[in-house]
């Protein structure tokens, strides 16, 4: 939020925003392909500390972009530093994730998957409502602090957390017993593949239209200022993780917890529903701050259990000793889609408006969808089970 903001009130173009931020997503893809396997080789300790000390790295090297630099040099130095950054968010977002398989495992296998998709939700929910309030802060500390001062007071912040992760954590923490071999990067089962090819459209989805188009929007065309746009998508990010950390609960009231694999295409056909009718009603400019506040609000809520979802069930299709090398596939994945949603973003923004990014992202979320037909329901019955557990 920070770059976004800062770089357009520099005058900087929708692609080139865009552009700021493609190497971040790339690194992310390089960063959880091989950084599963390091984990599983070394331990999830050596891939947590190393993200919390890059990010470090990475937030002094960009508090010191200066405003009078000629924009190629800005550009270049700030997609490094981004590198950098996307590299630091992978490493430490697998390690987390991997971990709470390991954390969770039982020997009761109804009780072990409830208990899985209990913390799965709680764990992604947090990091993504304190991602809100990281987008919330972005907009205030910018207006407050200014840029560079900004970035140092988060660097402060991360190296309070790297001093306790180091005295806490186990060494030895998602090591395999067994010798990882480097082809097993690629061998991933049907399900866990499904899984990945549906995540890269998802997050793809969300990020045509969130990344640079919906802010930029907002700034540009309906007048709001940095903290306004920071606000809120402090609040539906927020309140996106807010229901991610109670999807079992609010799932299984609505009836989508049969099975996981029901869930997801349960979930997955009613996002298709909400991204149309956002995307109709912002072509018709039919009222329009009013529609983007219910239609993201929608969005957010279905979006959320669907994420939640499919982390879980990527965790349940794959077992404990590699859970690492899978996590990473399927995060590499979803560092595609981001890749693919951050570059569209600004290019559908600048060819078509903000309508453009939502019949984009219609087109990605029918994908995922139709993707989650494919998912076998004979084999979650121990999904199934969990749902009075859940209740």
């Amino acid at each position: 939020m920070l770059v976004l903001l800062h770089f357009h009130g520099l005058g900087y173009s929708p692609v080139s925003l865009a552009f700021l931020f493609l190497l971040y997503e790339f690194c992310g893809i390089i960063t959880n392909l091989f950084g599963g396997w390091i984990a599983a080789r070394y331990g999830l300790r050596i891939t947590l500390f190393a993200g919390l000390s890059l990010q470090i790295v990475a937030l002094t090297m960009l508090s010191f972009v200066h405003p009078d630099w000629v924009a190629w040099i800005s550009v270049a130095y700030v997609m490094s530093s981004q590198a950098i950054s996307g590299i630091a968010k992978d490493l430490t977002k697998m390690s987390s994730k991997s971990a709470v398989k390991l954390l969770v495992d039982d020997q009761d296998e109804a009780k072990s998957q409830s208990r899985l998709y209990k913390w799965v939700a709680i764990l992604t929910g947090s990091k993504n409502a304190l991602k809100g309030v990281g987008f919330f802060l972005g907009g205030v500390l910018l207006q407050w602090l200014g840029f560079a001062a900004s970035l140092w007071a988060m660097a402060a912040g991360l190296g309070v957390v790297l001093a306790c992760s180091a005295t806490l954590l186990k060494s030895d923490m998602g090591k395999a017993k067994s010798k990882v071999k480097f082809k097993e990067l690629f061998s991933k089962n049907r399900e866990i593949n499904i899984l990945s090819f549906a995540r890269f459209f998802l997050f793809g989805a969300r990020d045509v239209w969130f990344v640079v188009g919906l802010p930029i929007f907002l700034a540009s065309q309906l007048g709001w200022s940095f903290t306004g746009v920071g606000g809120f998508l402090a609040a539906w990010v927020i309140g996106y993780g807010v229901v991610q950390a109670s999807a079992p609960r609010f799932a299984n009231r609505a009836g989508g917890i049969t099975g996981g694999a029901r869930a997801a295409q349960t979930w997955g056909f009613a996002l298709v529903l909400v991204s149309l009718a956002l995307a109709v009603a912002i072509q018709a400019d039919f009222y329009p701050q009013i529609s983007i506040l219910l239609g993201l609000t929608l969005f957010g809520i279905v979006f959320a259990v669907n994420s939640s979802v499919h982390s879980y069930l990527i965790l349940a299709y794959t077992d404990s000793d590699k859970v690492t090398l899978s996590v990473g596939f399927y995060y590499m994945a979803n560092a595609c889609g981001r890749l693919v949603g951050t570059l569209l973003s600004g290019t559908m923004f600048l060819l078509a408006g903000l309508p453009g990014c939502l019949w984009t992202s219609c087109a990605f979320v029918l994908v995922a969808a139709a993707m989650t037909l494919y998912l076998p329901t004979a084999k979650q019955s121990a999904i199934a089970e969990m749902a009075p557990q859940t209740s």
